[in-house]
């Protein structure tokens, strides 16, 4: 089911419906609408904001929930906040103002989407982080404790006080 469906079911149904007459108007709601519009506000100049918005942190499984249905995301971004945004035809998920996702809107529920690409980004941070990193060598890490003495001006010339 998508609203694409839903209006085409809703357009076939009007048809029948807005012919039939209806007693408690004791007239066919197609008769009706020029005073219905009649009645009517005009809309307001600024458009209504619509769709979904959240914002959450990312986490380890790189997906985002909206409306019962899971969306992969870049998962370079695990472990920050995202924002996700849905309408009826999309999912984006930015990063900083970033696209780190974007997929259809999914209609159904308990679905998962995954875009490939957050797959692959996946298993190469997987085996980054599985191989180990080279030590640095002892010989960086010693330093002349003089040194020291020097930044913090301790005058070691001049004796126990």
């Amino acid at each position: 089911m998508s609203p694409s469906d839903f209006n085409q079911q809703f357009t076939d149904w009007l048809a029948t419906a807005n012919t039939r007459m209806v007693r408690t108007i004791a007239a066919r709601p197609a008769d009706r609408l020029e005073i219905d519009r009649a009645a009517m506000l005009a809309l307001p100049p600024v458009p209504p904001v619509v769709g979904w918005r959240n914002q959450v942190r990312l986490g380890r499984d790189y997906y985002v929930r909206i409306a019962s249905n899971d969306y992969s995301v870049d998962p370079t971004a695990i472990g920050r906040m995202v924002e996700a945004r849905a309408d009826l035809d999309r999912v984006q998920v930015r990063l900083d103002g970033r696209l780190v996702g974007e997929h259809s809107r999914l209609w159904a529920r308990g679905l998962t989407l995954t875009d490939p690409a957050h797959v692959a980004t996946a298993a190469r941070l997987r085996r980054e982080f599985q191989q180990p990193r080279p030590r640095p060598t002892v010989d960086d890490l010693v330093r002349d404790l003089a040194d020291y003495d020097k930044a913090f001006g301790i005058d070691t010339q001049a004796g126990p006080r």
